[in-house]
């Protein structure tokens, strides 16, 4: 997956003064597509159905937030662990099968999508598997996704009772629940403007793609 902004998607840059208005006051694989055009500025972008649009705020600063996340595979656990090394939450995930193992070693989250659309990757497991939108039931992405080491993320599902199991491609898979709660911890954590506004849009609407680079990095490990 290349890191090209989709073909025919406008990008259009509103003022911070506009961006609440702009955002709206069974296996599955775990490939995103990465909207992050080359030297884009862009710090949220929205899409629907009826027409793209986006919003900029001031270029990111990257600059490391003051937590981090650590996957644990073999105990097939998630913790996000606070500036004064406590955890500040843990939650069960999926992990890559055998044959798709997830890979090891450090990273940093720099991207938060929200309700993310899925393309089956150039892999032989996905051949023949469509695409999905955003909102669609058979999403494999479900309901968010921390963007780390593409096509590798952290991301909800649209099969719950895969975690805790052995069963994925390489990503990490948690629910969609979960999924929503980083992605809130994620955005509160390096300072996002209009997070709470913008999660609960996206909450209610399901079809609303929000895609955020984070203005400063989230260090994550994997082992």
């Amino acid at each position: 997956m290349t890191g090209t902004a989709r073909q025919g998607t406008t990008w259009t840059t509103l003022a911070a003064a506009a961006l609440l208005a702009a955002c709206g006051g069974t296996d599955n694989g775990e490939t995103a597509r990465n909207d992050r055009a080359t030297g884009d500025t862009l710090a949220w972008r929205t899409d629907s159905a009826a027409g793209r649009t986006g919003a900029a705020v001031a270029p990111p600063v990257r600059d490391t937030a003051e937590l981090r996340v650590e996957i644990d595979v073999g105990r097939r656990m998630l913790h996000v662990i606070g500036e004064a090394g406590d955890t500040v939450a843990h939650h069960a995930v999926a992990v890559g099968s055998e044959e798709w193992p997830t890979r090891t070693g450090t990273w940093t989250i720099d991207q938060v999508v929200l309700n993310p659309a899925w393309t089956p990757p150039d892999e032989s497991w996905a051949e023949e598997r469509e695409p999905r939108e955003p909102g669609d039931p058979k999403n494999p992405l479900g309901r968010a996704q921390l963007v780390y080491d593409l096509p590798r993320t952290i991301h909800g599902t649209n099969d719950p009772a895969s975690i805790g199991k052995a069963v994925s491609h390489g990503s990490i898979r948690v629910t969609n629940a979960v999924a929503l709660s980083l992605a809130e911890l994620m955005l509160t954590a390096t300072q996002v403007p209009g997070t709470a506004d913008s999660l609960a849009a996206a909450r209610r609407d399901s079809t609303r793609k929000v895609v955020v680079d984070l203005p400063r990095s989230v260090p994550i490990r994997v082992f």
